[in-house]
């Protein structure tokens, strides 16, 4: 078994932290482990008043994060392990949205899934011209995701262009996420780096107690728009217990196609 700390890297550079997810053979899918490291790195990185920016990346140069790795739902039999799950991403990427601090997301490539949650949860998004930026379950596996991630597409593009995202299975790319407000600017992969390098310095440059209290403001209306708790559970248990989710994550691991039923 891997080591969670090789899979997702912590590096301290000055008062900066850089998050690197490090799979990039399987374009940075994460595993349990790294949603574990990930919540631990954030809860960590709250309380420590030497940093005053968490940038996360992707190892590669491909993908960001391209989702969560598809082999580890062979083993959901009932609702209860969907619910499990959906639950447990919600309290990850949320401990990394109330993150006390600003977090960057540099992303290079594919950010599909489980990596688009973990984006839309950052403060600013800078990616390069070739990103593929969705959520396409509708094509892929045939589950669904929580509402509290649905909520943060919304606030992001509305909700004709989630519909898109969604239903559509549409991947959207750089320049459209840059219209849509999905990303804060876009850049070259080799001068991504830099360009990040002098926002970090911008943030650093102001008020650290406003930057924190403008953040947390956000923070309060996004959550107070957010539906309510357990609102979702029919539509979580609905997907993940059918014979569509479980075919097509058997057909992903066999490598085979797979044929939609609605059942």
């Amino acid at each position: 078994m891997s080591d969670p700390s090789d899979e997702l890297l912590h590096e301290r550079i000055g008062r900066v932290a850089w998050l690197t997810f490090n799979r990039p053979r399987v374009r940075n899918a994460m595993t349990w482990a790294m949603y574990d490291a990930l919540e631990k790195h954030c809860r960590e990185l709250n309380d420590d008043s030497d940093v005053d920016v968490v940038v996360l990346r992707g190892a590669g140069g491909e993908a960001f994060v391209a989702g969560t790795d598809i082999k580890q739902f062979a083993h959901f039999t009932e609702a209860q392990d969907a619910l499990d799950y959906e639950r447990r991403i919600d309290s990850v990427i949320g401990g990394l949205h109330a993150l006390n601090k600003p977090t960057i997301a540099l992303i290079e490539g594919y950010c599909v899934g489980g990596g688009a949650a973990i984006a839309m949860a950052c403060d600013f998004r800078y990616c390069t011209p070739d990103l593929k930026f969705g959520i396409p379950i509708a094509r892929t596996l045939g589950n669904c995701v929580s509402m509290t991630n649905v909520s943060r597409l919304v606030d992001l593009v509305g909700p004709a262009r989630a519909k898109e995202v969604l239903m559509l299975a549409r991947m959207i790319g750089a320049d459209e996420a840059k219209l849509a407000g999905l990303v804060t600017d876009s850049f070259e992969a080799d001068s991504i780096e830099a360009e990040v390098g002098r926002v970090i310095e911008r943030l650093q440059g102001f008020a650290p107690l406003t930057l924190g209290a403008c953040k947390e403001a956000i923070h309060r209306v996004q959550v107070a728009r957010q539906p309510a708790e357990g609102s979702d559970t029919d539509l979580i248990s609905l997907c993940y217990t059918s014979q569509d989710f479980r075919g097509a994550v058997a057909s992903f691991i066999n490598k085979t196609p797979h044929s939609w039923s609605g059942r």
